[in-house]
């Protein structure tokens, strides 16, 4: 006696068409109670009285399901992900295989094959927690988000670093990567400089609270206090608006965190372990990321306006401080002197304003009336204790230079350890003395 194997949803066609040959049924009721259609029902009865219960067996048991992957494209993609692709997620992953490896394989495919290997796990999803959406801006260059990131860029292979970051809101593009010690006035400087020449000057800047772009313990002086970067974008008519919360600027937050798995797998993938070479990369990775990810914003219009030659960043992206002449025309400015040349009359500038400007490589400038004045350096008092944020500690650690003890000094004799090796320990109190007679 054969025997055959059915499924419960088979039984339950088999029971059916058993009481449709006795006229228990019509076509109809068991339409309804198989859930198919009549024209099915037909068809179904119709195997039934040709082969028995073996006509409503399916047909693909057994078989190879037709869209199976081959098991060489399976067995290369699993090495692959187990070696050069470590770590990577399953979307990133199908990305390389598919256009570095030439692998067929689908984003489903692959997360399956990690999930089964153990290579990924999904996550649980978050609570979901509402916030007020804010719609787009119509037209790029109205609203540049901008944040930075320290984090372990490189893995290991170089310094832990920060990644400055501009996004535009119209069109979620990548507008300005820059790999940095620090977040600083400087490091923001360089990387809107690189900006403002690329792309030209947007409207506004979108930032969070950080101390560059806000006073937050301002002075009880008249008049509104600016950061340095404040007063620059100021000149360069841009303006500054801070964020209340995180997710107000959601866009970059969100940017970043992608940034933090995509662009750290595609630095160790070409074996970039400096901020030299990863700034040199940052161009290249931001045309495919923008490729990919980048929206059509709702206005056609660009909203950035070009640098005029009153826009003199080598200036306006300085560190500046107003200082008061003396009447030997000397100026004081971070603990040095400086010692005003001049042909004019000593009284013409005698308690004359003027700016000091220090740019990135601390070179100063003193301009009075737009014009710079020559100078030669009079006195450099000693340098104090310098006061840093906790976020600028390792940066201030870096820049100490070690001293070298002198050729004289007698950790440069051995043979002053070795006497002090020989002399006894001094026994009872605190206090002991040698006798040397």
């Amino acid at each position: 006696m054969e025997t055959i194997a059915m499924s419960s949803k088979e039984i339950s066609r088999l029971e059916v068409m058993q009481k449709l040959e006795e006229k228990r049924l019509s076509q109809k009721e068991a339409s309804a109670m198989l859930g198919v259609g009549v024209r099915q029902i037909k068809r179904l009865l119709k195997l039934y009285r040709q082969e028995g219960a073996k006509g409503l067996v399916s047909k693909h048991r057994g078989r190879k399901e037709n869209n199976r992957l081959d098991e060489k494209v399976l067995s290369k993609a699993l090495e692959l992900m187990k070696g050069k692709y470590k770590g990577f997620g399953p979307t990133l992953a199908q990305e390389k295989l598919v256009e570095k490896e030439k692998l067929n394989i689908s984003v489903e495919s692959v997360r399956q094959l990690m999930i089964g290997e153990g290579l990924w796990k999904a996550r649980k999803a978050k609570k979901a927690v509402v916030h007020q959406l804010r719609e787009r801006r119509a037209s790029v260059g109205e609203l540049v988000q901008i944040d930075g990131s320290p984090h372990a860029w490189f893995e290991g292979r170089g310094e832990p670093c920060v990644l400055l970051v501009f996004i535009d809101d119209a069109s979620g593009k990548l507008q300005q990567l820059h790999f940095a010690v620090n977040e600083s006035f400087f490091s923001y400087s360089e990387a809107a400089r690189s900006y403002f020449e690329q792309h030209g000057k947007p409207v506004a800047f979108y930032s969070d609270k950080h101390g560059i772009f806000r006073v937050n313990q301002p002075s009880t002086g008249a008049g509104e206090a600016l950061t340095q970067f404040g007063r620059a974008m100021q000149d360069l008519d841009i303006q500054i608006i801070c964020a209340n919360t995180p997710q107000a600027k959601g866009r970059v937050e969100r940017v970043i965190q992608t940034l933090q798995d995509r662009l750290v797998k595609e630095l160790r993938l070409r074996g970039k372990s400096t901020m030299t070479d990863g700034n040199a990369y940052l161009p290249e990775f931001m045309a495919d990321f923008n490729q990919r990810f980048a929206v059509e914003p709702r206005s056609s219009s660009n909203a950035h306006r070009a640098l005029t030659p009153k826009d003199d960043l080598n200036t306006i992206l300085t560190w500046q401080e107003t200082r008061t002449i003396s009447k030997n025309l000397t100026v004081q400015f971070e603990k040095v002197v400086y010692q005003i040349q001049t042909d004019r009359p000593s009284y013409a500038l005698r308690n004359a304003s003027v700016t000091m400007c220090v740019n990135a490589q601390q070179q100063v400038t003193i301009l009075y009336k737009g014009k710079s004045l020559p100078y030669e350096i009079f006195h450099q008092q000693t340098k104090q204790a310098e006061v840093v944020t906790a976020k600028d500690v390792d940066a201030a650690l870096k820049k100490r230079v070690p001293v070298k003890p002198a050729p004289d000094h007698p950790w440069r004799h051995a043979s002053t350890f070795k006497n002090r090796a020989n002399v006894p320990a001094p026994r009872g109190g605190d206090i002991s003395i040698l006798d040397n007679g």
